[in-house]
């Protein structure tokens, strides 16, 4: 298992581009590891052809993906051909490698395996697994979902825009928070500090307590 702030694995791994070593792949950039229990199967393909159609938007972020299963490589370029019909996907290629191991090695690893589904020789799968890697290889943020619910994906862009934000400006962001909408001053800011950081202006959101901790500020 790896905690927040670890850093993540510098694993090598057969993908539909070749084998990789993960931190070389990553460079300079965010990256997303989402793992799937199958291929050919039905949920798991509505979830790559929705990171397929999305595939701008996190390359607008500097994010790069790169999805996993314990299928092979061959198993996974013959989906390829599925996920992108199902999708409407006329291009060439796809847009982000599929990792293939077929040992359950990563998957053990990782703590991605789920014990309750398991495939035709017994042998348990990955569940629906999603890591928030930064350009400094360490783990910022990580899901697991069962294999019987899909994916938000939209909610995953969210995370990452909340996560980029906080990374370089003094807020948090608070429940529901979308890009462009009001964030939270840290409460280990004083009022003199929000003031100078925050010249479009803090709002102060008084409680019974009397505690001046629930501050507002337009976006940085």
């Amino acid at each position: 298992m790896v905690n927040l702030g670890d850093e993540f694995p510098n694993f090598k791994a057969d993908t539909t581009v070749g084998p990789i070593h993960f931190h070389e792949w990553l460079g300079n950039a965010w990256g997303i590891l989402f793992s799937h229990p199958s291929d050919f199967t039905p949920v798991c393909t509505t979830e790559l052809g929705r990171v397929l159609k999305l595939a701008p938007d996190f390359a607008a972020r500097n994010v790069k993906v790169i999805a996993l299963s314990c299928d092979s490589v061959s198993s996974h370029h013959a989906w390829v051909a599925d996920i992108k019909s199902f999708s409407g996907d006329n291009t060439e290629g796809f847009p982000y490698p599929i990792i293939a191991d077929e040992s359950r090695s990563l998957a053990v690893q990782l703590g991605m395996l789920d014990p309750l589904e398991k495939d035709c020789h017994g042998l348990p799968l990955t569940c629906r697994a999603v890591f928030l890697v930064d350009p400094n290889k360490k783990l910022r943020m990580s899901i697991l979902y069962p294999a019987t619910s899909g994916r938000n994906f939209d909610e995953i862009l969210r995370i990452i825009d909340s996560i980029q934000l906080t990374e370089n400006h003094k807020v948090a962001t608070p429940v529901d928070w979308k890009q462009g909408g009001t964030c939270m001053v840290l409460p280990t800011l004083s009022s003199e500090e929000a003031d100078k950081l925050f010249p479009k202006g803090v709002t102060i959101t008084k409680v019974p307590s009397g505690k001046e901790y629930i501050r507002m500020t337009p976006q940085p």
